[in-house]
């Protein structure tokens, strides 16, 4: 058997999050991976398991370095309705420009794919999107304390609109929609809660 420690697992998994979430799970096959990593398919297997676990592994680095350092900072901001604005402008530059441009979010791509079939993908998915969740509700509670929000806003259902805005977001960039476009969707749906504050 191949001795697997002459490779790093760590920059192996992040070409393999790169590879899964620009193609998807059902059109990535094991020699992609193979291909992509430089890495022999025993090395894979002892290391990471089967596709399926590969692919599991992938997902949760995906949510530990991109999403929950972003879901995190929002939570913290204590600028309400501004630090909201501010999260949705990274979302759609990230989305529509430089290297990852038009790849979407591999939750979100996740989400539209067979694999969210898996009961274990389906944890996964569901537990990012109550942190995504959390942290808007964080933000609009600090809104609603500064009395920034509009009259009858309510932080909960408001938290789960910004969060199916996001995942549109991510949806619509990796179909083509363009920033323009993309921010004017989302400043109409800040302003129907209280107003885009500037940052």
């Amino acid at each position: 058997m191949p001795d697997i420690k002459h490779f790093d697992p760590d920059a192996a998994l992040d070409t393999v999050v790169r590879l899964f979430w620009r193609q998807g799970m059902a059109a990535t096959g094991i020699q992609d991976v193979v291909t992509a990593t430089g890495l022999n398919r025993s090395s894979l297997y002892a290391t990471f398991g089967g596709k399926r676990e590969l692919y599991l592994a992938a997902l949760r680095r995906y949510m530990e370095r991109r999403s929950r350092p972003a879901f995190r900072r929002l939570a913290a901001d204590e600028r309400g309705l501004p630090a909201v604005a501010e999260f949705f402008d990274g979302l759609i530059e990230t989305r529509c420009s430089g290297e990852y441009a038009r790849w979407g979010c591999m939750i979100s791509n996740a989400h539209a794919g067979s694999e969210n079939d898996d009961p274990e993908v389906r944890a996964l998915l569901d537990h990012h999107h109550q942190e995504l969740r959390n942290a808007m509700h964080a933000a609009l509670t600090t809104a609603e304390a500064q009395g920034r929000l509009s009259p009858g806003c309510d932080p909960n259902s408001s938290a789960d609109l910004l969060a199916l805005l996001a995942y549109g977001v991510n949806l619509r960039s990796r179909a083509g929609a363009n920033k323009r476009d993309l921010s004017q969707t989302v400043t109409t749906a800040l302003s129907s809660l209280g107003g885009r504050a500037p940052s």
